[in-house]
């Protein structure tokens, strides 16, 4: 097996791992907190925010970043069928780690800096559901697209 085709592989694995992670948010976790009281939802989402930057979702995250830009420098100079479906899905799934920093993380950090106990958080929190939830829509979709993508190049690879 060459090394484009491996890339592609590893990296469409981590892009699909990443669009589940994501769309449980969007289909489950998002939907769930937003049912709670404002101060119980905006705990509970300061808990998890607390709690994702670890090993785990890190290394799956980061991971699949750096295999994407990896399979795209690969792909570049490979030539073949699979070289547009490798570097389309690659960047949409390095797209979905860029959304997740640009976008997503810094609401979280407005987030850390509310006082859930507030009465005035409140609007700030329904924003909050807003906007993030918004932003996961897009990542999961960017994510699942560049899984198939890759998919596809694997198989032509």
């Amino acid at each position: 097996m060459n090394a484009v085709r491996t890339l592609a592989g590893v990296a469409a694995v981590g892009s699909g791992l990443m669009a589940g992670v994501y769309y449980s948010f969007s289909a489950i976790v998002m939907p769930g907190l937003r049912d709670l009281s404002a101060t119980d939802g905006m705990r509970a989402m300061q808990v998890m925010n607390v709690a994702a930057p670890r090993p785990p979702l890190l290394i799956a995250l980061m991971g699949t970043g750096a295999v994407s830009a990896a399979a795209i420098a690969a792909a570049a100079v490979s030539g073949g069928s699979a070289r547009w479906w490798i570097i389309g899905g690659a960047t949409l799934s390095l797209a979905s780690v860029a959304i997740t920093a640009a976008y997503n993380v810094p609401r979280n950090d407005l987030l850390a800096a509310l006082d859930a106990l507030d009465p005035t958080a409140a609007d700030a929190w329904v924003r909050y559901l807003r906007e993030w939830t918004f932003g996961n829509h897009v990542r999961s979709v960017a994510a699942f697209a560049g899984a198939v993508m890759l998919t596809v190049g694997y198989r032509l690879a």
